[in-house]
């Protein structure tokens, strides 16, 4: 497989669709029988795939059934859920703890591994040891929307490969730039994406929109440019995808790929249109390196007043993220520990959704 390839396959049988895929894409010609082969996929909480936010166990289920069948015994799968969840949990709630059982296969949750430190540029990034330990890392992102960076793939499913204080710092480094610089310090060997009902509106899922695909390509960057465009943006409108093409990670040029399509008469569209509430939910909110998971939180819990029509009467601004730290005498209602300064504030790291929620209906005016 060529580094320009994109595979794209249609349908609903997921598993069958995930062996043909692997096989058109030439992944067998790769790989040899005595690899350790790592698998991450994106569960960044404890949700079940149909919710659109986490990776298809039936998918990770197909890719173990291709390894076995050309050889492949030493399987592990490895992730580090966003910081406030617990790994462990993800790994039971959507199914992997019953596949590694099936399979016995190793869970790794990287919220416990060491790491090493590896030098992009000018940045220096915290990566996990598991993950650069493999002879062969398969990423197995979702494609989904995010309230942060628009959208969330390949690129940004390594964060997942990266400790908790890492993850809080790339926020305090505006994410963008050390999101892109992140394909560089651990590229993929290859990536498989998880295309079947992402959720478009919010990455921690709920609205799931049925796409019914799976993609596949050696360039994350390349596969990211790709996912975007199923979007409807462009390389250019998703940040971390310039910069880690930049720096020599991979390509965008879509125009210079080869795109093989498979099964296209179940081909459910050419483009999905990512749903706008996120980013009106956040014309409330003032945030200042706010992390995924508080952040996320907030946008969650400003959904469920908006659905229960009572955002109106939320009044007062909102400030979240590790930018207020040290602050204080901030006029309005603080997210979090970091921004404990303001007049009231909701404590944790992060307040779960459900609190944030509580708290704002405490608060309304």
């Amino acid at each position: 497989m060529n580094a320009n390839e994109i595979h794209v396959i249609y349908g609903n049988n997921y598993r069958q669709m995930t062996g043909e895929i692997l096989e058109k894409a030439g992944l067998a010609n790769e790989l040899c029988p005595d690899m350790r082969i790592g698998l991450k996929p994106n569960l960044v909480v404890a949700k079940r795939a149909s919710e659109g936010a986490t990776t298809s166990p039936v998918i990770v289920e197909g890719v173990i059934d291709f390894l076995r069948s050309h050889g492949i015994q030493d399987i592990s799968i490895m992730e580090g859920s966003w910081v406030g969840d617990d790994t462990k949990r993800a790994y039971r709630i959507c199914g992997y703890t019953e596949l590694a059982a099936k399979y016995q296969i190793p869970l790794y949750d990287l919220k416990e591994d060491g790491f090493t430190v590896q030098r992009v540029a000018e940045l220096d990034i915290k990566v996990c040891r598991k993950p650069q330990d493999v002879d062969y890392l398969i990423n197995l992102p979702v494609l989904k929307a995010h309230c942060q960076t628009l959208f969330t793939c390949a690129i940004k499913n390594l964060k997942g490969c990266i400790p908790d204080s890492e993850k809080r710092r790339f926020h305090s480094l505006g994410l963008m730039k050390p999101i892109g610089y992140l394909a560089k310090a651990l590229t993929p060997h290859f990536t498989l994406v998880d295309a079947i009902a992402g959720d478009l509106t919010f990455e921690e899922g709920g609205n799931p929109v049925q796409m019914d695909r799976l993609i596949a390509g050696k360039d994350p960057v390349l596969v990211d440019a790709y996912a975007a465009s199923l979007l409807g943006y462009k390389s250019a409108d998703i940040e971390y995808i310039g910069i880690a093409e930049q720096i020599g990670a991979g390509s965008a040029d879509l125009g210079k790929a080869l795109i093989r399509e498979y099964n296209e008469g179940l081909k459910k569209g050419n483009e999905f249109k990512p749903s706008p509430k996120a980013a009106r939910l956040a014309r409330k909110v003032t945030a200042q390196e706010a992390c995924s998971a508080c952040y996320g939180g907030l946008i969650h819990a400003l959904q469920r007043l908006d659905d229960a029509g009572r955002l109106s009467l939320l009044r007062q601004p909102l400030y979240i993220g590790q930018g207020f730290r040290g602050q204080t005498g901030l006029a309005g209602l603080g997210i979090g520990q970091c921004a404990k300064g303001c007049d009231q504030y909701i404590a944790g790291c992060p307040p779960t959704a459900k609190s944030i929620v509580e708290f704002l209906e405490e608060n309304m005016v």
